[in-house]
């Protein structure tokens, strides 16, 4: 079950002080991804390239366990588990949110996928998991290639949120530019390296 934790009893004491109340403490990395490898296995396996990503980002981030506290408010959270949000678009032609719980098991967590994206879809319903996990918020602009955004500052949002469009072929690989925002109370730039540095070798090692 999530918790309140005294920031001074934690890594994050000084980063706690420094950047909660900061105008703006969102940070944003821009990385462009070698996806071949995702895409051979969605291809192989006959998976959805979202929900293999999505995978993959649970994945790299587990490991890091700067991803498991949270600032909300003015206090610092800390979680058990993580969860990964996906953008649905659903049957009134508008959007809905579905977060799907972690699970390191890729069929477990397709099946998870597949039913909850269907639900939200269908009954145009958000499924929130924020209460008991600590969500890493994604949004595939797949219908055109972006270089890059960066998410909203909103004071309220302050989960990890990666963005990121269409593809592109050169030669014989894929590659895939992604932008990673974070709260600077959560984590340093060395921590969210760390996490990027992790999804890359998960997209090369997925099978």
């Amino acid at each position: 079950m999530p918790k309140e934790v005294n920031p001074q009893e934690t890594t994050r004491a000084a980063a706690y002080e420094l950047w909660l109340k900061a105008p703006n403490p969102m940070v944003t990395f821009f990385k462009t991804f070698d996806v071949t490898n995702l895409i051979r296995v969605s291809r192989k396996r006959n998976l959805k390239f979202n929900m293999l990503l999505d995978y993959c980002v649970g994945r790299a981030a587990v490991s890091v366990k700067e991803f498991y506290t949270l600032p909300v408010g003015d206090k610092l959270i800390q979680y058990d588990t993580i969860a990964v949000n996906t953008i649905v678009k659903n049957k009134e032609g508008e959007v809905s949110s579905c977060d799907i719980l972690y699970d390191a098991d890729l069929n477990r967590f397709n099946e998870q996928y597949l039913k909850y994206t269907a639900e939200a879809a269908a009954n145009c319903q958000d499924r929130d998991l924020s209460d008991n996990s600590m969500v890493i918020g994604t949004s595939a602009i797949t219908d055109t290639e972006i270089d890059g955004a960066v998410g909203m500052n909103s004071g309220i949002f302050n989960n990890p949120f990666i963005i990121w469009g269409r593809y592109k072929k050169k030669w014989f690989r894929y590659h895939l530019t992604i932008s990673f925002q974070f709260h600077h109370t959560q984590m340093d730039g060395v921590h969210a390296g760390a996490f990027l540095e992790n999804l890359q070798n998960e997209i090369n090692m997925l099978k």
